[in-house]
């Protein structure tokens, strides 16, 4: 698949735990400085509440030090079971996310935007149903309650944002008001095979993944949470805006196919 796995792994299981019980999965392209910044946040969280979980930073294809910043965090936090995988080039967050999901063996995998905009104290929202056996797919929303939100992003970015998830609905007939947060969790042994199948590797991953889950019947849940806008996003207003709408026409037109 055309990723490189470290040679020397960065793995560290807790004694006696073979699988995971969750699988945090983190996408990353240049993000030194947030991992800086989040990575002991979310490793403190993970060994405080999720003894058993394990972390898995995607490295897709950086030109910064994210994998040396990832790997000296790693090395300092050690009570937790931790993983990098690197892609040798930048092929996307939606392939970056897949990757992730696909190489742990958790019971249920969540994964979260670099710059924990939505911050891990809402992991139960979203993990608990699935561990309660009501949902396979659970996922975070901006747009069910924004008083939830603290930091808006700015006008023009909000209203695109809306903007996008009508056309979502209209192309896709998905009846969700957030398809775009950064912040999902999967029963792996029913989504898997969609993961498996999805092919976006672009920022309409979230749009496909969703898609496919409803076409196989899975349980899908939207709920709000917690949300801060944190600056320096890698998505650009106009040019993603138009590649995003691009990626939903393809996929619509490609599922139309696959469905028909």
């Amino acid at each position: 698949m055309g990723w490189d796995w470290p040679s020397e792994p960065l793995v560290r299981q807790s004694l006696g735990m073979e699988t995971p019980s969750l699988a945090l999965v983190v996408p990353a392209f240049n993000e030194a400085e947030r991992l800086r910044q989040t990575l002991p946040t979310m490793l403190t969280y993970l060994q405080t509440h999720r003894p058993t979980s394990e972390l898995l930073v995607v490295d897709d294809g950086s030109t910064d030090e994210t994998a040396r910043v990832a790997e000296a965090i790693f090395a300092k936090h050690q009570g937790v079971a931790a993983r990098l995988l690197r892609s040798p080039r930048n092929r996307g967050k939606g392939h970056a996310v897949r990757q992730g999901l696909l190489a742990s063996n958790a019971l249920i995998a969540l994964f979260s935007d670099a710059d924990l905009s939505t911050p891990l104290s809402e992991l139960p929202r979203i993990v608990g149903p699935i561990e309660t056996g009501d949902y396979d797919i659970v996922f975070g929303s901006r747009a069910l309650n924004r008083k939830l939100i603290g930091q808006r992003q700015p006008w023009q970015r909000e209203q695109g944002g809306r903007v996008f998830n009508g056309l979502v609905r209209l192309t896709t007939g998905l009846p969700y008001s957030d398809t775009q947060c950064g912040f999902k969790a999967f029963r792996m042994e029913a989504a898997r095979p969609i993961i498996e199948r999805a092919q976006s590797d672009g920022f309409g991953f979230d749009v496909e993944l969703l898609f496919l889950a409803q076409k196989a019947g899975l349980r899908l849940l939207e709920r709000a949470v917690r949300w801060d806008h944190n600056g320096g996003s890698k998505v650009h207003l106009v040019h993603d805006s138009l590649r995003m709408l691009r990626e939903v026409m393809g996929l619509r037109a490609r599922l139309a196919r696959d469905f028909a």
